[in-house]
């Protein structure tokens, strides 16, 4: 007993082998909670590096002033769409990858991969080719003023014609996590990272020898970052320090497995997308008190998005351990690994939730002073922490689905619980029951706990269990 216990590596021992990644690792043996851990770990990171992209730009651009910021937040918003369908195809490929990895099938799961840079190509040629293009017309269909189209034109221009950043940088991380290589897929965002921070300030005021290229260099930054993430990814994609070990024969287009892939994509677009449109929805509905509440409920959200980051890497390893475990012809193993991450996620966001109820006034007080902000924002804080525990457990049930190749059945409760319950209901309790914003809190709440039940209730009936990819 003693000998076993010694054995046992220490918390200190899984985080460094969980950064430094290893290939050997088989999560389809051993423990369920082991093989969490290392997945988690790389997975929230690389989760953190992604939220860093969004806020970069904007806070280097911001001393340009409000046209330059102008510019880069309508142009995310446009991005957004390109999130979707990076988003949903990353799932198809997660999905289909670790799939092939469980059953031990490395020839097919780097046909995969293959496949997989060819739809992010064509995804981008499309999309490229529209933004530079009709970069101007894109800002004018949004509404913008004659200033911030003249400002704006070539950072949209130049964003938009990078998609294949983007697209790659999603879908190539996407490949690695559904392979356990998520080490490989934080390094990558990492990397990009840390050149786009370095060079924002340089190109966009001119800092020595580069040149002063304004918000423009923004884009040009970003692109350079991404780039050379996208180039760590393909030189490890070839089988250094990874599973996978692309080769030329598996770039051979393959359209039964293409076809397959987008087939599974789709759910997981539609699930982006249902999901952006009902919190778009819901600021229609706080905005009509005033941009107090929309201030209160942006700085509460953001808050929120930050600290469930653990949970979105719990919920990807979720996704990889059912995936490969499926492949491997152990369903039990699967389902035991949900139960066991959900166990893990519930305890964390009911220990985020009490801390959120307790300080939201201190949480909120940190971003703003002005008390009708201060008031929406630590009201929105602590209706939507009342849900924690189901919220915990429902994203894992939802990737789990995901993992199985499964993305049409969160789809449909996302359909259910946001655009059928939830915003219904948040206009009911808002302008009917006159509880202003915060009927919008209490029904994002019961919306999200909606959906943990539901997603528990079908998830226990097995039939992903049965989803082939």
């Amino acid at each position: 007993m003693t000998a076993q216990k010694n054995n046992k590596p220490s918390i200190y021992q899984l985080f460094k082998q969980a950064l430094s990644g290893n290939i050997e690792q088989d999560f389809t043996q051993g423990s369920i909670g082991t093989a969490a851990f290392l997945l988690s770990v790389p997975m929230v990171l690389e989760m953190a590096m992604e939220s860093v992209f969004a806020i970069t730009d904007i806070f280097f651009v911001s001393g340009l002033g409000a046209t330059a910021v102008a510019v880069v937040g309508l142009t995310e918003a446009v991005i957004t769409l390109l999130y979707a369908v990076a988003i949903g195809f990353s799932m198809g490929v997660t999905a289909t990858v670790a799939r092939r990895i469980g059953e031990k099938n490395l020839e097919a799961a780097n046909i995969v991969a293959g496949q997989t840079l060819w739809i992010g190509l064509v995804v981008a040629l499309i999309v490229g080719v529209l933004g530079v293009n009709y970069a101007g017309d894109i800002l004018q269909l949004m509404g913008v003023e004659d200033d911030v189209l003249a400002t704006g034109k070539s950072y949209t221009s130049i964003m938009l014609g990078g998609s294949v950043t983007i697209l790659y940088l999603f879908l190539i991380n996407a490949l690695f996590r559904g392979a356990g290589d998520a080490t490989v897929a934080m390094r990558s965002l990492w990397l990009a990272n840390g050149i786009n921070i370095v060079l924002d300030p340089l190109l966009i005021y001119g800092v020595g020898p580069f040149p002063e290229m304004g918000v423009t260099g923004a884009a040009v930054a970003t692109n350079i970052g991404r780039g050379i993430g996208v180039l760590y990814q393909l030189y490890h994609l070839r089988g250094h320090v990874s599973r996978l070990a692309l080769r030329l024969h598996h770039l051979k287009f393959v359209p039964q497995v293409a076809l397959g892939i987008a087939k599974v994509s789709l759910g997981g677009m539609l699930q982006f997308i249902i999901a952006t449109a009902s919190w778009v929805a819901l600021v229609r509905i706080v905005s009509a008190y005033g941009s107090a509440a929309v201030a209160g409920y942006t700085i509460a959200v953001r808050v929120i998005m930050f600290t469930i980051l653990p949970s979105w890497g719990m919920s990807n390893a979720v996704a990889t351990l059912v995936g490969q475990n499926l492949g491997a012809k152990q369903p039990e193993r699967a389902e035991q690994s949900v139960w066991k991450v959900a166990r893990y996620n519930l305890y964390f966001m009911l220990f985020v939730a009490v801390i959120f109820i307790c300080f939201a006034e201190q949480i909120i007080g940190i971003f703003t002073t002005v008390p009708a902000v201060m008031e929406y924002g630590v009201a929105c804080l602590r209706y939507i922490s009342y849900g924690y525990g189901f919220y915990g457990i429902g994203m894992i049930v939802v990737q789990a689905f995901n993992g199985a190749g499964d993305t049409m059945t969160p789809t449909k409760i996302n359909f259910l619980c946001y655009w059928l319950f939830q915003i219904p209901l948040a206009y009911w309790l808002a302008h009917s029951m006159q509880q202003g914003p915060d009927g919008v809190f209490m029904a994002i709440t019961l919306a999200e706990s909606l959906i943990a039940i539901v997603g528990v209730v079908v998830f226990r009936r097995g039939q992903w269990k049965l989803q082939s990819v």
